[in-house]
């Protein structure tokens, strides 16, 4: 499907300026004389996702295990999203682990390609099935497991204005999702804290 043309800077500037006398101000003020250019490059930021491919990420691995063949993982990855619907943020933290089968990735690409990922405009459950997707296509390995907690600020600042409410997803391939103990061993390491910060 061919995309349309992007528009340009200005075209973008011109968007914001509109929404904001939309919303009653006046966009001639001193205080929002440099919004239209602020908000087009925070926004160069919180979708910078969309120029980055995360398969390309995973694709330099390592094979000297020494017969390691158990879970690795990453816990808590910091996810700052936006809302598809509200372009509203969504913050919160991703655990990422996977099964190797012959070959290991660079513990940062695993956190990188959450950044890509959660870096363009989305809902959580897709996030959560991309991040496990990618890893699986990519690697191959026996299983991969993704678990996000987030609270989403379109549902804390307006709608229902419910503060302090988590939203909780997952995404279990291979065998993460057929052997229960591998499951069970998985969620235990996510919920049992840093070895680090008990020592």
């Amino acid at each position: 499907m061919k995309k349309d043309k992007k528009p340009s800077r200005s075209e973008a500037e011109a968007a914001v300026k509109t929404l904001l006398a939309w919303a009653g101000e006046d966009v001639k003020r001193e205080g929002l004389k440099d919004t239209p250019k602020r908000v087009v490059k925070a926004y160069e930021d919180w979708f910078s996702g969309y120029n980055e491919d995360p398969k390309e990420v995973l694709k330099k691995t390592f094979s000297e295990l020494d017969g390691y063949d158990e879970i690795i993982m990453l816990r808590d990855i910091r996810i700052e999203s936006h809302c598809e619907h509200h372009i509203a943020p969504f913050i919160g933290s991703a655990h990422v682990a996977y099964l190797p089968k012959k070959r290991v990735v660079g513990i940062s690409k695993l956190a990188r390609i959450t950044r890509i990922f959660s870096k363009r405009m989305q809902v959580q459950e897709k996030l959560t099935a991309q991040i496990a997707n990618c890893i699986q296509e990519v690697l191959s390995p026996r299983g991969v497991a993704v678990v996000i907690e987030a609270q989403h600020q379109c549902m804390t600042t307006r709608g229902i204005n419910a503060p302090g409410i988590s939203m909780v997803t997952s995404q279990l391939l291979g065998k993460f999702r057929t052997d229960a103990s591998t499951r069970r061993e998985f969620y235990s390491m996510i919920n049992q804290g840093s070895i680090l910060k008990k020592s």
